[in-house]
């Protein structure tokens, strides 16, 4: 069957996918009948409920995770300071000078040292708790031979306009951590991106009667994908937390044969 399909959406990934990519992308998906609007954030202006007010008979929520996750710690509101998430959407926005600090070692913090470095960003250091990290390991060689640089076992506690302070964290025999000790360690850095973790915007669900969440925010979905509101279905980061591309591809289109499916079913009626 033929399907009309239209994305919305505003992304900057010349990091991850080159703009050339994305153009050639983007030509293929309109000859396929593929309608675009971009700069549009559903559950803003425009809510789930004006699109199938307008005609839209099926909707897939992908829209990953963009919030990002506060640390509550001293320092967090500085200038020099912001998360992982806004610092990709827009790196030729920020002055970032010569030293670095990222809390976090997962895949966006690995994105943001990349970034930063490409950008002539002289000295660039990752901290984490735990010696292990979610992000791709190839990833992670890559951002060492860049010139990154991994401080493990440390606790961020706040933040100055100087760097931050952490605490030494001792692990067990599992890498779990058995202490936290009281003396603070200060790593001196022009500005600091916290790249710890994210989740799923809340407004969709917000502004969606009967779309059901999770008690972590993500959304509640079957083995389909299908959402608890008929014709919405969830595929991705926004259903399962943060996972590596190819898990949310698979994902994806498993959904969208269930999508399939129940236009089909739909239209048969």
């Amino acid at each position: 069957m033929k399907l009309k399909v239209k994305l919305a959406g505003c992304f900057d990934m010349e990091f991850r996918l080159p703009k050339s990519i994305l153009d050639r992308y983007e030509k293929k998906m309109k000859d396929a009948g593929i309608h675009l609007r971009l700069h549009t954030a559903i559950g803003s202006s425009i809510s789930i409920s004006d699109l199938k007010r307008d005609g839209v008979d099926a909707v897939l929520i992908a829209s990953g995770l963009w919030r990002a996750s506060k640390l509550n710690v001293p320092g967090e509101a500085l200038p020099n300071v912001c998360y992982g998430i806004h610092y990709l959407s827009s790196p030729e926005s920020f002055e970032i000078k010569n030293r670095l600090a990222i809390i976090g070692t997962g895949n966006t913090a690995i994105d943001v040292a990349r970034t930063a470095l490409h950008r002539g960003v002289g000295y660039v250091t990752l901290y984490a708790r735990r010696e292990q990290s979610n992000a791709d390991p190839k990833e992670i060689e890559l951002a060492k031979l860049e010139g990154a640089e991994f401080k493990t076992q440390m606790q961020i506690s706040r933040i100055t306009k100087e760097g931050p302070m952490f605490k030494r964290v001792q692990l067990d025999e599992n890498g779990q951590i058995a202490s936290i000790y009281e003396e603070e360690v200060f790593e001196p850095a022009d500005f600091t991106i916290i790249a710890a973790s994210q989740g799923p915007k809340s407004k969709l669900i917000n502004t969606t009667p009967g779309l059901k969440g999770t008690e972590k925010g993500l959304l509640q979905v079957d083995e389909e994908g299908a959402t608890s509101v008929d014709g919405i279905f969830g595929a991705g980061d926004v259903v399962y937390g943060g996972r590596t591309v190819v898990e949310a591809v698979a994902n994806a289109k498993k959904v969208v044969l269930a999508i399939d499916a129940y236009l089909e079913k739909k239209e048969s009626f």
